[in-house]
């Protein structure tokens, strides 16, 4: 949630950033958010200036009747009084109101060095590692090769449940796992805390991190009960300090979290339907950050290196993408897309996405530190990103690994894991 100052004291800021998101509506939403404060802030003025009323009348009302002298006037104007307090009470709670709906739509500020864009035609490619490997046979597709070699089988998986599910089998179970275990120990290696997380949030987890209310539509609820599937272990390992006030020690908080990530994909009908690339269910490892606002951006550039390493260790060719306005998500103010290299495909296809949120999700949330200095008390910032997602983790090794015969090799580093 963007600071409520922030959007009326500094409104140009906040129109060039919805301009890098390519949203002329935010803008005009803004406009109205601004107009909305206005109104706002002269209904509680005018409270102000009732209130003051009510207490000269109080002592006004107390001194007649010590002088035994007649109030009943004062007393009238001090029923008109008070229910026009209620009135503008009742007001500035309604205007308050749509305030706050207006906040929980609007979008992290994008951060000065975010290129403006309105798709993923204007990202930047900030550097690549590896490169790709030459094949001296067809290639072929990891979903072909997993059926091939029987550990993969959509086709059961379409029976079971339904289009976008899978059954991993043998090898390809094995190093799901392994691919886990692998992640896990790798990133506690370079200082994260491990942590599994409930797969099942509340609504206001969701709202916290950003998901709700603009989202509702890409997450899976359950009937019932106002709880929903995890999309992604950002959230309830975010919301693990949600209402807290964290001493400034305890500072920056670094945590790895394993969990089934559950995506309804709407809107994305006909889009990379086949193999693992886009699953409604689906492993992934994340990473989650709680800093000092200072230093932010120096752990969005050490969670991508974490990210990185993995590619690297893995022996996976692989890009990274700073993010335009327009392709950068809700909470962030700053986006890197890490995007792995398919053979079968001849490109490069997002493996992990690494986000400073800055305040807004501490703002919604509600999660604060006392600075040791001033004891001030002021809002965390906070950073996720997928460290990697399992199944493209997957994929990217059949395709990069695969055999002329059809099968695939196993990388070095994933063996004791396997």
């Amino acid at each position: 949630m963007i600071d409520l100052k922030v959007l009326v004291s500094e409104p140009e800021k906040v129109r060039e950033s919805f301009k890098k998101r390519n949203n002329d509506k935010l803008i005009s939403a803004l406009d109205q958010v601004i107009e909305l404060d206005k109104k706002r802030r002269s209904g509680l003025q005018e409270v102000e200036v009732l209130k003051a009323r009510r207490n000269e009348a109080s002592a006004q009302i107390s001194q007649l009747k010590k002088n035994k002298q007649d109030d009943s006037v004062i007393l009238e104007e001090m029923k008109a009084v008070s229910k026009k307090i209620k009135e503008l009470d009742e007001a500035v709670s309604e205007i308050q109101n749509e305030l706050n709906r207006f906040l929980l739509e609007f979008p992290n500020i994008a951060d000065v060095s975010v290129p403006s864009g309105s798709s993923s035609e204007q990202n930047i490619e900030v550097k690549r590692w590896g490169d790709p490997q030459t094949f001296s046979f067809p290639v072929r597709s990891h979903d072909e090769i997993g059926e091939k070699s029987g550990v993969l089988d959509f086709k059961k998986a379409g029976e079971v449940t339904g289009a976008r599910f899978v059954f991993l089998k043998g090898l390809a179970a094995r190093m799901e796992m392994g691919l886990i275990q692998f992640m896990y120990q790798t990133h506690i290696k370079a200082g994260y805390e491990p942590i599994i997380p409930p797969f099942i949030v509340n609504r206001d987890s969701l709202t916290g991190t950003g998901q709700l209310p603009k989202f509702e539509e890409d997450v899976f609820k359950l009937e019932k009960v106002d709880y929903f599937l995890t999309p992604t272990a950002e959230v309830p390992v975010t919301n693990y300090h949600r209402n807290e006030i964290l001493e400034e020690r305890a500072l920056p908080k670094h945590y790895v979290a394993y969990s089934p990530c559950f995506r309804s994909e709407a809107g994305s009908y006909g889009k990379d339907t086949k193999g693992l690339k886009r699953q409604h269910q689906f492993n992934k490892v994340e990473l989650v950050k709680f800093t000092r606002p200072e230093n932010s951006m120096s752990e969005l550039e050490s969670m991508l290196e974490s990210a990185e390493k993995i590619l690297q260790l893995l022996k996976l060719p692989y890009r990274v993408i700073l993010l335009c306005g327009g392709d950068m998500g809700f909470s962030a103010t700053k986006t890197y897309d890490i995007e792995v290299w398919s053979p079968f495909i001849k490109g490069y296809m997002e493996i992990s996405s690494c986000s400073n949120c800055t305040d807004f999700q501490a703002r919604r949330a509600n999660i604060r530190f006392r600075d040791t200095a001033s004891g001030k008390v002021q809002f965390v910032h906070t950073l996720n990103g997928s460290g990697l997602a399992v199944g493209r983790t997957l994929l990217a090794i059949m395709e990069n690994y695969q055999l002329e015969d059809g099968t695939f090799e196993i990388p070095g580093v994933l063996k004791p894991y396997i």
